[in-house]
């Protein structure tokens, strides 16, 4: 029982254990969270990779503080695996980036917490390195301008989820989600790199 190779939960069984926790079921809480632990787990341990070395969080505390913000509250309404795991890695970002600034003030705006891109081809040199800031902002900019190509790239980039799965939470293609995350990665770029000489 319980191993990192397990294969993951069903998205049909995840799928009914959300519906669930949106009819209010309080027991579907924990249901869920031993269901999917192990792939938040995955997904923590991805992002925390993708920091620098200076980090005071650790992968299971990651997935509790995420966890705690998705359910601790108000009811979720999820409508599968794919937005639930989506939301997840937003709610990561967010503990994340919450914490890189107070790390920021308490060092008064000295160290930055890095993030690479370079698994997600958005950068093009080798493993460049990034302010995790700074690419809140870039995100916060494309959100503005475009909010479903925010979504794709942190569906696709913090949640690590696959074109197909981007493309059943989003209701589009996999075609669109293509297309979209193929745009989204260049204009990443530029928007991070535009100034590098």
């Amino acid at each position: 029982m319980g191993s990192d190779s397990e294969d993951p939960p069903a998205p049909d069984r995840v799928t009914r254990i959300l519906e669930a926790v949106s009819a209010g079921r309080r027991d579907a809480h924990d249901e869920l969270l031993a269901l999917v632990y192990l792939e938040l787990r995955q997904l923590a341990q991805a992002r925390m990779r993708r920091e620098s070395n200076d980090r005071t969080l650790q992968p299971t505390a990651l997935v509790h503080e995420a966890y705690l913000r998705l359910l601790g509250g108000q009811p979720a309404a999820f409508h599968n695996r794919a937005h639930f795991f989506a939301a997840a890695a937003e709610a990561m970002r967010r503990v994340l980036i919450e914490r890189a600034r107070q790390h920021r003030a308490e060092k008064r705006g000295g160290a930055r917490e890095r993030v690479t891109l370079s698994g997600h081809d958005v950068a093009a040199e080798g493993d460049r390195d990034l302010d995790l800031l700074a690419l809140d902002d870039a995100l916060r900019k494309l959100e503005a301008t475009d909010p479903r190509l925010a979504k794709v790239v942190s569906m696709r980039f913090f949640a690590q989820l696959g074109v197909e799965e981007v493309a059943t939470a989003l209701g589009v293609s996999p075609r669109t989600v293509k297309r979209e995350w193929a745009f989204a990665k260049a204009w990443l770029y530029r928007e991070l790199h535009g100034n590098d000489s």
